[in-house]
């Protein structure tokens, strides 16, 4: 009698991806063992990633987790904050210059933003690192990494997280351009209510003791993707490192210019019933010259989902 195969697994259907990888739990339970099992994966594809002359700087390794809500209010009640209830606050992974004085302006840019859209900043958490855990050429440019949580006056969950959306570009264009001093720096890996980025321009076996929330047996989720970075038609830097906000990809698309002009020319007609004017105009440009192929695919994935399209019509 042939055997029936009660998973979603088909050999037939299997392709190379290498570097990337996902572990998921799909009764939506959250665990720790997720966490680690994905990272355990991610360092066994170290093959894949690129490094430098100096061989502890990495090219950038990463993981998206769903947001640990338990562990965050633990440690926010720690640094004397309550978190609202999940779906309910916004929590950012933030990328700071480590110059003082610009790293304030960042944040008061970011502050005022948040303010202007309706957002009430509820406190920030130093991210804690090993810094002595990045390669020479990593740790000349590593940033100060903090995150911050948000709460909104008016909206939850999916309208949340568009207001989330809006805020991110907003400050980040900004910032990118009038922040004397920046030069790029400033950063936001992640900044929803739904999942959180760690990642650097680390090796795969460099992610979890460099982050130390990544050995915290409190930290749990129902899903973990990753990645592994061989930088090409970019050079390697913390904010390339993946995964990026929804997808982690091998770029060698190549058409960087051709796809951002593209992009260019639909924003002036761009609509949605989600989005008001004055938020759409906040939100451009979608695309960078200055980003990898994966990152401007990114933006365009996460742009078409957060406007109400379900994930699978967008990468069709």
């Amino acid at each position: 009698m042939k055997e029936v195969n009660k998973s979603l697994y088909t050999p037939e259907l299997e392709h190379d991806s290498c570097g990337i990888g996902c572990v998921a739990n799909i009764d939506g339970s959250k665990t720790n063992a997720i966490i680690q099992d994905a990272i355990d994966m991610l360092e066994n594809m170290e093959h894949r990633g690129g490094t430098g002359a100096d061989p502890e700087t990495g090219d950038g390794a990463g993981i998206m987790i769903q947001n640990p809500h338990d562990f965050l209010a633990e440690e926010c009640s720690k640094l004397d904050f309550i978190l609202p209830e999940f779906g309910h606050y916004g929590v950012g992974m933030l990328f700071f210059p480590t110059i003082k004085s610009v790293r304030e302006e960042c944040r008061a840019v970011l502050e005022k933003f948040a303010a202007e859209l309706g957002f009430k900043v509820i406190g920030y958490r130093k991210v804690p690192v090993d810094p002595n855990v990045p390669g020479s050429g990593a740790k000349k440019v590593e940033p100060i990494i903090e995150q911050v949580f948000l709460s909104h006056s008016e909206a939850t969950f999916d309208d949340l997280e568009r207001k989330l959306f809006v805020l991110r570009n907003y400050s980040t264009h900004f910032i990118g351009h009038n922040v004397s001093g920046n030069n790029g720096d400033f950063y936001i890996p992640s900044l929803s209510y739904k999942v959180m980025i760690y990642k650097g321009q680390l090796r795969t076996d460099q992610l979890r003791p460099y982050y130390y929330d990544l050995q915290n047996d409190k930290l749990t989720s129902a899903l973990a993707l990753v990645h592994s970075r061989f930088s090409t038609n970019t050079f390697p830097n913390w904010k390339l490192a993946q995964p990026f906000r929804y997808i982690a990809h091998n770029g060698e698309i190549n058409t960087i210019r051709g796809n951002v002009t593209k992009m260019k020319s639909k924003e002036a007609i761009m609509k949605s019933s989600l989005f008001t004017d004055d938020e759409l105009e906040k939100l451009l440009p979608v695309t960078d010259p200055e980003h990898s192929d994966s990152a401007n695919l990114d933006a365009l994935v996460e742009m078409l989902t957060v406007s109400g399209r379900s994930l699978p019509h967008v990468m069709m």
